[in-house]
């Protein structure tokens, strides 16, 4: 197990006070058991991957299940984005259900991801897919693209002071800390290694706040040909009008991979991690200290060739997965979207279609994966963004706007209302400290 820094003993310790608090009081009507979606455990039904053969999502992701998608106040969601009337990569590429080619073998079972596509790094062709332009959420397999657009901006070996909107940003965190002093390099290093969303928010502020970083990263996507694509936050918690797909997401990787920046970046298994001082007006902090950050991707770790990739997780995304290997001068990549824990973890099933794929011909082709055409972004018009200084200290622009809605994203149990406010507070802090949006 890898060693936790000061700030994910917080996190426990305030899990451990929420439980004790909810064992000590009465439940009104019994309650499912939740369910845990890192740990693989679960006490519903088996999952069965859901039919597509319909195309049941080839202009929008499935309904969300809860309030992520609310536009903010004064807001309208965005309209679908139009569907091409050839399918982008191949005429086979715009069928919905399993698509595999002439005469090769059966594809690998227990794949419960409802879109994916195995593919061809260096050579572009799609091996075999399911439902590859179907439209899901990408959760944070969309900081892909966040980084494709920051590796071209940002200075690496830059040090950046994290504010406090870094450090609380929602969801999952690599543990920044207000006045903590990081270079964009650990910045990017947390946000592809462990998913932070705080080291998301630090990379958009730079960026030019939360909304200017979208729009690049939806100039980005139109580029590199991903038409299914529409990030609505840098970090992926859902948001209106967020979207992409299993092809899309295959076209982004690529195109990252050839980055060597990044392949390095998902490539590290491990590096040490700067602290951050102890808050000044708080006189029961401490100084927090460097901690050993290790890669989230179990592929990582587990399949021989295994060059890294993404992991992610909503509530309404699910289980969302790229990751790449290499074997005799191969490179090939795996996307999943809208998965789940069930049979097998994503990274197994990444595991299981690249050896289906490596079985296989180099010449095996359903379609390939459109080469990025930089004339094919639309120009974005942006206003000029804050001078950097005063960015930093006040936070990003537009954070509010771009994250209103967010409080809701996780759905849970109702709790009987006995301890009152104090096991509301345990809760909320426990959950949000808790929560893997990845």
């Amino acid at each position: 197990m890898p060693p936790v820094s000061a700030r994910g003993l917080t996190r426990q310790a305030l899990i451990a006070a929420a439980a004790i608090a909810l064992v000590c009081a009465p439940v009104a009507a019994a309650q499912p058991t939740p369910v845990d979606p890192s740990a693989g455990t679960t006490t519903s039904a088996p999952f069965t991957t859901p039919n597509t053969d319909n195309c049941p999502q080839r202009s929008v992701p499935p309904k969300a299940i809860d309030q992520s998608e609310v536009p903010a106040p004064g807001r309208q969601a965005p309209a679908p984005l139009p569907v091409p009337d050839d399918p982008v990569g191949g005429k086979r590429l715009g069928e919905c259900g399993a698509i595999s080619a002439s005469g090769t073998p059966p594809l690998p079972a227990d794949i419960s991801a409802t879109g994916w596509v195995l593919a061809d790094l260096d050579s572009g062709k799609v091996i075999a897919a399911k439902d590859p332009h179907g439209r899901y959420r990408p959760a944070s397999t969309i900081k892909m693209l966040l980084a494709l657009v920051a590796l071209d901006e940002l200075d690496l070996d830059k040090t950046v002071v994290a504010t406090a909107d870094d450090a609380n940003a929602e969801g999952s965190a690599v543990g920044l800390g207000k006045n903590g002093r990081y270079t964009n390099r650990q910045l990017f290093q947390g946000l592809v290694m462990a998913s932070g969303n705080d080291a998301a928010h630090a990379i958009a502020v730079q960026l030019g706040g939360l909304d200017a970083a979208v729009a690049k990263m939806n100039a980005r996507a139109r580029a590199l040909g991903a038409l299914d694509t529409r990030a609505a936050t840098p970090s992926g918690l859902d948001g209106p009008g967020m979207s992409s797909s299993a092809y899309d997401l295959a076209v982004i990787f690529r195109a990252a991979m050839h980055n060597k920046t990044f392949a390095d970046l998902v490539h590290t298994e491990t590096v040490q991690f700067p602290g951050f001082p102890k808050d000044p007006t708080n006189p029961d902090d401490v100084d927090h200290p460097p901690f050993t950050l290790s890669n989230d991707n179990k592929l990582l770790y587990n399949y021989d060739g295994a060059l890294g990739g993404k992991t992610g997780y909503t509530d309404d995304a699910r289980q969302t997965f790229a990751g790449a290997a290499e074997k005799g001068g191969r490179r090939l990549a795996v996307t999943l979207m809208a998965g789940d824990v069930k049979p097998i973890r994503p990274w197994e099933q990444a595991a299981r279609l690249l050896d289906y794929g490596f079985a296989l011909p180099a010449s095996t082709s359903v379609g390939t994966l459109v080469e990025p055409d930089g004339d094919a972004a639309a120009e974005v018009t942006l206003a000029a963004p804050p001078d950097e200084q005063s960015q930093r200290a006040t936070g990003a622009v537009s954070a509010s706007a771009a994250n209103s809605g967010a409080g809701n994203r996780v759905s849970g149990t109702t709790v009987a209302l006995i301890g009152g406010i104090v096991i509301g507070v345990l809760l909320l802090a426990a959950r949000r400290l808790q929560r893997r949006h990845r």
